[in-house]
């Protein structure tokens, strides 16, 4: 039913781009240059939807850079981490905003199998490959394209990744369009095809917090997340094959808690992640997969996917070090991710939902990131 759904609303933004009350809406993108890599130009891209709020991309890493949306007093904060120029960006954290790839999340020992070939990915986590390897696609400037005759304002990054960048066998064809609606909906629109079997896991890193980026942590926002089940990991943060249900654990917030009410309790997990850091098998029952409200500001962020796990994340290596936008300071537990995709280290775990691509097929993924306020 989720895919179906948000197929439906993949068909009607479609139909709603291509009909006559489709509007030019280039006007409504500024694109300024922020600084080359490589030769290439990198851009600062500017989305403004019609109640005048606004979000920037850059086709570095195909990152979110900024989004600025008000609260309940209508007083408008940047929420997402973010860095003021491009040599921050480049030297700050890989992982801020970027679109991650070829694999989002961990390959164990990067090494898998495909029909028997094995394929060695770079190690940098420990042991494991973490998305994609030190240059994977977050790394990389990507193609921009400013939409035009669209309903709202998009851009459309795309990229191709050569056969064996990172290890990864294929050439693999990208893309990702950012849609800004008047709803304050990030609608991120993925696509991706392949000359040889391969594997792919794309997700965005964006991290959040609703008080407003470098203001407080995140412990007090409340959280609702759909998802029954989530995969425990062993002291490598590689899911060990148990599929563990949420109920009666920490790990269960099917019904809403704060981030920070049981996350120092005495439970395996939450030792070994040093809080949360895990996925969870969503149910993908309801159109709201993760619901946020943060009460003070009365922001709320609500994620929809038609993707099978969403990896939480709350911030429990930060540590101070990193500052982003006007130098504000990133301190522990101060942003917490929400990563749609397929489960980290499926390529090994033959039980877990396939990340396999073949030649000839089109892969298509949805993730919505909607903010209002209550």
């Amino acid at each position: 039913m989720k895919k179906i759904l948000i197929l439906s609303l993949m068909m009607l933004a479609v139909a709603l781009a291509s009909c006559s009350h489709s509007v030019n809406h280039k006007d409504m993108v500024r694109k300024d240059l922020f600084g080359t890599q490589n030769g290439r130009e990198v851009y600062l891209l500017t989305l403004t939807n019609k109640p005048g709020n606004v979000i920037r991309l850059t086709n570095y890493g195909a990152k979110i850079n900024w989004i600025e949306v008000p609260d309940k007093n209508g007083k408008k904060d940047n929420i997402t981490f973010g860095y003021d120029t491009f040599d921050e960006t480049v030297k700050g954290d890989m992982s801020f905003g970027s679109v991650v790839g070829r694999y989002a999340n961990r390959i164990a020992g990067g090494k898998f199998l495909i029909d028997g070939k094995e394929y060695t990915t770079p190690i940098n986590n420990g042991r494991n490959t973490l998305h994609g390897g030190p240059a994977g696609w977050h790394s990389v400037v990507w193609n921009t394209e400013v939409l035009s005759n669209t309903k709202y304002p998009s851009v459309k990054f795309s990229y191709t990744s050569p056969d064996m960048e990172e290890g990864f066998p294929g050439t693999v064809n990208a893309s990702i369009t950012y849609t800004w609606t008047d709803n304050n909906e990030i609608v991120m629109d993925y696509v991706w095809t392949t000359d040889k079997k391969t594997i792919v896991n794309i997700t965005n890193h964006a991290y959040f917090n609703l008080h407003g980026a470098g203001n407080g942590t995140v412990l007090d926002h409340v959280l609702t997340l759909k998802g029954s089940a989530f995969t425990p990991v062993d002291s490598f943060m590689i899911p060990t094959g148990e599929i563990r249900k949420v109920e009666g654990t920490p790990f269960d917030f099917t019904t809403p808690h704060t981030i920070g009410e049981r996350i120092g309790e005495n439970y395996d997990q939450l030792i070994l992640g040093k809080g949360y850091d895990h996925n969870y098998i969503l149910d993908n029952k309801e159109e709201v997969d993760v619901t946020v409200y943060e009460p003070l500001s009365g922001r709320m962020l609500e994620v929809i996917t038609d993707q099978p796990g969403m990896q939480l994340y709350t911030g429990n290596f930060l540590d101070g070090t990193k500052r982003g936008h006007g130098g504000k300071v990133f301190e522990y537990r101060s942003g917490m991710c929400l990563e749609s995709g397929h489960y980290p280290d499926s390529p090994n775990h033959p039980d877990f939902p396939s990340t396999i691509i073949n030649p000839g097929e089109t892969l298509k993924s949805t993730t919505i990131y909607r903010f209002s306020v209550k």
